[in-house]
C-alpha cells in the first residue's frame, strides 16, 4: 500500500468538497456571497431560495459531482493497484467523508461552507446508486408532502442505512456500510440542528417543488 499516494488522495478529496459551489457562483453571476443572504447557508437549498431555480440546480449538481468524483478516486487507485479490490469500498467512504467534510468546511471559503447533504448524495451514488435512487425518492415524496427540504433530507439519510438493513435488494449488505449510513445520518441531523428547532417552532421554510395551478372559474 502506498501510504503518500493515498494521503496525497485524501487531501485531493478535501479539496474536491472544499470548492465552495454555491460562494462561487453567487460572486460569479449575481456579485454576492450568499451566505450574506436567505438562510446563510452556502448550499444548493439557500441558492434555490435566494438565486432561484437555475442556480440552485447548477449548484446542486456540481455539489453531488463532487462527492461522487471524490468517492470513485478509490477506483482509481484501485486500477492503479494502489488498493487492492477488498479495500475500494472502504476507500469510497473514506474519500467521500473527506469530501462531505471539505463541503461543510471548505478551504477556499474561509472553512464556512453548506450541510453536505448534495455531496453525501454523490457519494452515495458512487458506492450504492440503487440505493440512491430509493433515497432520492424518499426526499422527493417528503418534501413534496411536507414542503420541508430539511426533513426530507434527514429521513433520506436515515432510510438509506435502514433500507439497508431491510435487504430491500435481498442481497446482504455490507456491515461497514450500514454503519457508516447509520453515521452519515447522525453527521446530518447535527448539521440541521438549527433546522429541527425551527420545524419544532413551526418556523421552518417551505419549498414548494410542485405548485398546483388552480383552475379559473367560468
Amino acid at each position: 500500500m502506498n501510504v503518500l499516494l493515498i494521503s496525497a488522495t485524501t487531501v485531493l478529496a478535501y479539496l474536491l468538497g472544499s470548492i465552495p459551489t454555491a460562494v462561487w457562483y453567487g460572486q460569479g453571476f449575481f456579485g454576492i456571497d450568499i451566505r450574506q443572504f436567505g438562510s446563510g447557508n452556502a448550499g444548493a437549498t439557500n441558492t434555490f431560495r435566494v438565486l432561484g431555480k437555475r442556480a440552485g440546480t447548477i449548484v446542486m449538481l456540481v455539489d453531488v459531482l463532487k462527492g461522487y468524483t471524490a468517492a470513485i478516486l478509490s477506483t482509481l487507485l484501485w486500477h492503479f493497484d494502489v488498493i487492492t479490490f477488498n479495500e475500494v469500498l472502504t476507500f469510497k467512504l473514506v474519500f467521500g467523508i473527506v469530501a462531505v467534510i471539505g463541503h461543510l468546511y471548505p478551504v477556499f471559503a474561509d472553512f464556512k461552507g453548506g450541510k453536505g447533504v448534495a455531496s453525501l448524495l454523490g457519494m452515495i451514488l458512487a458506492i450504492h446508486p440503487e440505493m440512491a435512487a430509493v433515497c432520492i425518492g424518499i426526499f422527493l415524496l417528503v418534501v413534496i408532502a411536507s414542503q420541508y427540504v430539511s426533513l426530507g433530507s434527514m429521513m433520506a439519510a436515515l432510510a438509506f442505512p435502514v433500507l439497508l438493513l431491510l435487504r430491500i435488494f435481498g442481497e446482504k449488505e455490507s456491515p461497514l456500510l450500514i454503519a457508516f449510513g447509520f453515521l452519515i445520518f447522525v453527521m446530518v441531523v447535527l448539521t440541521h440542528q438549527k433546522n429541527i428547532g425551527r420545524l419544532l417552532r413551526g418556523q421552518e421554510s417551505r419549498t414548494v417543488l410542485i405548485r398546483l395551478r388552480k383552475k379559473r372559474e367560468e
